[in-house]
């Protein structure tokens, strides 16, 4: 590839993604995504996450931001869970599955002690009538018309479109909660975001 070539392909990929993110305002189902959350704002317990390849990335992400907001949220391996790790979730937690094809076999192996548990299920999905899909409390269908690669393969803008939803969802949660600059100085004090909200004092 040329220089020129290799520019006008990486500006594809980015048109890519910001029309698919674009595009979320319609496609998303806009009573999930109230419910979505309403669920996280009622939530007395914590919220895991869980996700396998690209989708752990995504699922590490909404924990953080989660976290950023104070509503307590960790990232769960799909490979400690069945080994005993599955103890760090109990009755009243939630539990965010996410999973583009709805189908991640290490997912779908812990839904039933998740159910016994009495852990409500929220799964991120771009099929709702997957094996996660018909067996969660709340499903988050995120789509995209097609990913940034010419094979239409790799996680690309999916996992983007993942992101972004949910971080709408925790900036409507900041606000719905009641969230303030002075509690997120509390728990973010250090970096350059630190700096800001506590005007430079250490």
């Amino acid at each position: 590839m040329t220089p020129d070539e290799i520019w006008t392909r990486a500006g594809n990929v980015w048109n890519s993604a910001a029309q698919e993110i674009t595009r979320l305002a319609t496609a998303v189902d806009r009573a999930a995504l109230v419910r979505c959350v309403e669920m996280l704002a009622a939530c007395t317990g914590r919220i895991c996450t869980m996700g396998c390849g690209t989708s752990a990335v995504a699922a590490r992400k909404i924990a953080h931001s989660l976290c950023c907001i104070e509503r307590p949220a960790f990232f769960l391996s799909p490979a400690d869970a069945p080994h005993g790790a599955l103890g760090s979730i109990q009755p009243g937690d939630i539990a965010i599955l996410v999973s583009k094809g709805g189908g991640t076999t290490e997912l779908l192996g812990l839904v039933p002690s998740l159910k016994m548990k009495k852990v409500t299920l929220i799964v991120v999905s771009e099929n709702a009538d997957s094996p996660l899909g018909r067996q969660c409390d709340l499903l988050m269908k995120v789509k995209v018309e097609r990913e940034a690669d010419r094979f239409d393969m790799l996680a690309t803008t999916s996992t983007l479109a993942v992101i972004a939803v949910f971080d709408a969802v925790c900036i409507t949660l900041m606000e719905h909660m009641g969230y303030t600059r002075e509690k997120f100085a509390i728990i973010h004090p250090h970096g350059a975001v630190g700096e800001r909200l506590t005007g430079g004092k250490k």
